[in-house]
């Protein structure tokens, strides 16, 4: 299916009943960079992958599984960049169909009042010789499961777009609207709105001011009032602002 209206993301869009993973179908295009904004749906996954490595199934047809292939200018190939891309689309997203505001989750999480309501996968890639990097932005956002279906699937502390909206909602449109404001969103990007969107995934974020343990990828643990937390640096209370690889920032 092909949208001329859309200028970057969503121009092709391929739509599966079934597959193991959108992110793998996503990458099997990334041979190609001509297929730089193809959009993979899908009505239920087998296989797909959640944070590190963790396995995700749904139900057929309940969810928004999605996946985008981008080859974005260097500026923009940041893992931290395309998950808060990905998350502040969502946070608009669900406002737009729900009137409800959410709240981003470190580092790849959408939350409604602390329920799970989408999770987001950025994985990368190059295809050898002087092929561009590629990247590959999952979404997987939950839409007509009740609460009853969540504790059946022993997950108490998720949530859908149809338990904020208190009605059902078509897949179908909240997937073009998800692209739709991804398209969009990421045109702002192109034109160099980066600050913008940090902006805005900081206050989503909204721990600014709070005392929050900051994770770091090597496992060591730093406790203390949140200044900052950006694309580059965490900076808390009484220490340096530095560049460092950050695992989870809890409360």
């Amino acid at each position: 299916m092909t949208l001329p209206s859309r200028l970057h993301i969503g121009r092709r869009h391929t739509h599966l009943p079934e597959t193991d993973s959108t992110n793998s179908r996503a990458a099997e295009l990334a041979r190609d960079p001509a297929d730089a904004g193809a959009v993979v749906t899908a009505g239920v996954q087998t296989q797909g992958r959640g944070q590190y490595g963790r396995v995700w199934q749904s139900r057929p047809d309940t969810n928004v599984l999605l996946s985008v292939l981008l080859f974005p200018p260097p500026e923009l190939r940041h893992p931290a960049v395309l998950t808060a891309f990905a998350a502040v689309v969502v946070g608009e997203t669900v406002l737009q169909l729900t009137g409800q505001q959410v709240a981003v989750k470190w580092p790849n999480d959408v939350l409604f009042r602390g329920q799970k309501l989408c999770g987001i996968l950025i994985e990368s890639g190059v295809f050898g010789g002087d092929a561009p990097q590629h990247f590959i932005v999952g979404v997987g956002l939950n839409v007509n499961q009740t609460a009853e279906d969540f504790a059946g699937q022993g997950l108490p502390d998720a949530c859908s777009l149809s338990m904020l909206a208190g009605r059902p909602l078509t897949v179908a449109t909240v997937t073009d609207v998800l692209i739709d404001n991804m398209d969009a969103e990421y045109a702002r990007l192109l034109v160099g709105e980066v600050e913008a969107l940090e902006d805005c995934w900081k206050w989503r974020l909204g721990l600014a001011g709070k005392t929050v343990t900051v994770e770091l990828m090597d496992g060591t643990e730093h406790r203390g009032r949140l200044i900052d937390a950006g694309f580059e640096t965490v900076r808390l209370e009484r220490q340096a602002s530095k560049s460092v690889e950050v695992r989870h920032i809890r409360q």
